[in-house]
């Protein structure tokens, strides 16, 4: 009798083991809030899943650089504490640095991977994420237009094997605003949207990468002027 309940208690033990062993890690409470709370305040951390990915990631990044935090994308006590306080801030929305001057021009936060789009008035017409490289592009002030005899406006640049879509120059020789890159092969782009406003995508090669939203509205910002561009 032994012998023949052995075997069948193997096959019940793998049959029980194995669905576990299969089924992705349980969602954690505690992530699910944090994404929930970071999606109401704008900051993208993508499905409510419980889940800490990249995604997820990015959101806290973007969170955290809103508020000045040390940008790590991990959920720690100091991030906590912000994040479900009530003076929290939506990530999306930010004030303009007071030190970028005035006038019509467009300013760069490093510090932030951010944009802003400002009008003659003093108005911000747009704001969004970005990846730039700060190795190559340099704090300062600089303007739109052609460099070392370079267009200063391209439709869709090129470079290897991937597409620029709306190429503003701003800085020599190379260095502009475009898109995310998109691979000449399949058209897909580099990375996904919500690496913007933070580092987890890498530097770029020196240009400032933009959603393709937010590429369209420099193009027209930029459309027919030399506009001032301000690193900071």
């Amino acid at each position: 009798m032994r012998r023949l309940l052995l075997p069948v208690l193997t096959v019940l033990c793998l049959a029980l083991v194995t669905p576990l062993l299969a089924t992705p890690a349980a969602a954690d409470a505690g992530v699910l809030r944090a994404q929930k709370r970071l999606n109401a305040l704008h900051c993208d951390a993508g499905p409510a899943d419980g889940r800490l990915g990249s995604h997820t990631r990015s959101a806290i990044i973007r969170f955290q650089s809103r508020h000045w935090l040390s940008q790590s994308g991990v959920l720690g006590p100091t991030t906590r504490r912000a994040l479900y306080s009530a003076k929290a801030h939506r990530c999306d929305l930010r004030p303009v640095p007071t030190s970028s001057g005035s006038g019509r021009r467009i300013v760069i936060s490093q510090r932030q991977n951010w944009i802003w789009l400002i009008g003659s008035s003093g108005q911000v017409v747009a704001q969004a994420g970005i990846v730039d490289n700060p190795a190559v592009l340099r704090k300062g002030t600089w303007r739109t237009g052609s460099y070392c005899g370079r267009p200063a406006r391209v439709v869709l640049n090129q470079s290897g094997s991937v597409w620029m879509d709306n190429f503003v120059r701003f800085a020599p020789c190379g260095i502009g605003f475009h898109r995310i890159p998109r691979y000449k092969s399949t058209g897909r782009q580099m990375h996904a949207d919500y690496f913007l406003g933070t580092n987890l995508a890498g530097d770029s090669h020196g240009c400032v990468r933009l959603s393709r939203a937010m590429a369209f509205k420099l193009w027209d910002f930029t459309a027919g002027r030399r506009t001032t561009v301000r690193v900071m």
